[in-house]
């Protein structure tokens, strides 16, 4: 077959423009960090990139999950240690009250002024809010526990039912603290304690049950911070479950996409070094012109 003149040049150009566009790619890889910018670049390699990416996002949502079921147990256990509190001090005065002997009417007083505000302390603890959700109230996390138009505690299923959050692929954490009843009943005893320490003996009723029952209940409270110090170990394994996915599916997603730096800059210059010689070739196997003989 016969070359021409002609052919070589084409060829020469055709070379050229393939060493251009390899020296482009690889310079936009080094300016990106990333071995494809568009999908034709490689499509594999962009879908699954688009599946590790989406990885990545569902973990990073988990753990945003994550926050929010510490927030719930935080808040839980920091509230029921105020109710702990409460009871303690309950004890102390309840345990004052039941020496008539000594009590004068200001002492009376005093005492069941502090029960007062106990008490009210304890109602807002029952409507204790993690953002705009009310953690002690169920399901119906839209609504107080304690209703203070009304007066009075709410009750119902809905009142009563667990609020789960998904931290993992099919896992849920329990976040609510089933403790409606509890906060009626020790508000009642605050009722119960208030009225004896004013008349000093209500029937039945005596300081020293108040005191056995206010005992039961501060072993009801430590029961319940029990369980919620049980799921928070439990979140916190699953949190370090969370980071390691996260640093799996990150360490697939960068090894699909992101360059090798050392080897595209090896591939960079080598490119180069082929650019300067088909240059240099080209100029010699080009046919001389007219102006090359004029001179």
């Amino acid at each position: 077959m016969r070359v021409t003149q002609s052919m070589l040049s084409q060829n020469m150009l055709r070379n050229l423009s393939s060493s251009y566009n390899n020296m482009g790619k690889l310079q936009e890889q080094l300016n990106t960090g990333k071995k494809v910018t568009r999908p034709s670049d490689d499509p594999v390699v962009v879908m699954k990139g688009m599946g590790y990416g989406m990885q990545v996002d569902k973990v990073e949502q988990y753990q945003k999950n994550m926050g929010e079921v510490n927030n719930w147990l935080d808040s839980s256990d920091d509230a029921l240690d105020g109710v702990g509190q409460v009871l303690h001090r309950l004890k102390e005065l309840a345990t004052n009250a039941s020496n008539t002997g000594a009590m004068t009417e200001t002492d009376r007083k005093a005492i069941e002024t502090e029960i007062g505000q106990l008490r009210e302390h304890l109602q807002d603890m029952a409507n204790t809010k993690v953002g705009d959700k009310h953690i002690f109230s169920g399901s119906m996390t839209d609504q107080p526990l304690f209703n203070k138009d009304k007066g009075t505690f709410e009750d119902g299923d809905s009142f009563s039912k667990n609020v789960e959050i998904e931290v993992f692929d099919g896992i849920s954490l329990r976040v609510s603290t089933n403790v409606s009843s509890m906060f009626k009943e020790i508000d009642d005893m605050l009722v119960k304690v208030k009225d004896l320490t004013a008349t000093g003996s209500s029937g039945t009723e005596s300081f020293g049950k108040m005191i056995g029952d206010i005992d039961g209940h501060l072993d009801t409270v430590l029961s319940k911070r029990a369980d919620i110090g049980a799921r928070s170990n439990r979140a916190e394994l699953m949190h370090n479950r969370l980071e390691m996915q996260e640093g799996a599916a990150k360490k697939q997603r960068s090894q699909n996409e992101d360059v090798d730096y050392e080897k595209t800059i090896t591939d960079l210059i080598t490119s180069e070094s082929i650019h300067r010689a088909t240059l240099s070739v080209g100029a010699r196997i080009m046919q001389p012109s007219l102006m090359d003989f004029l001179r």
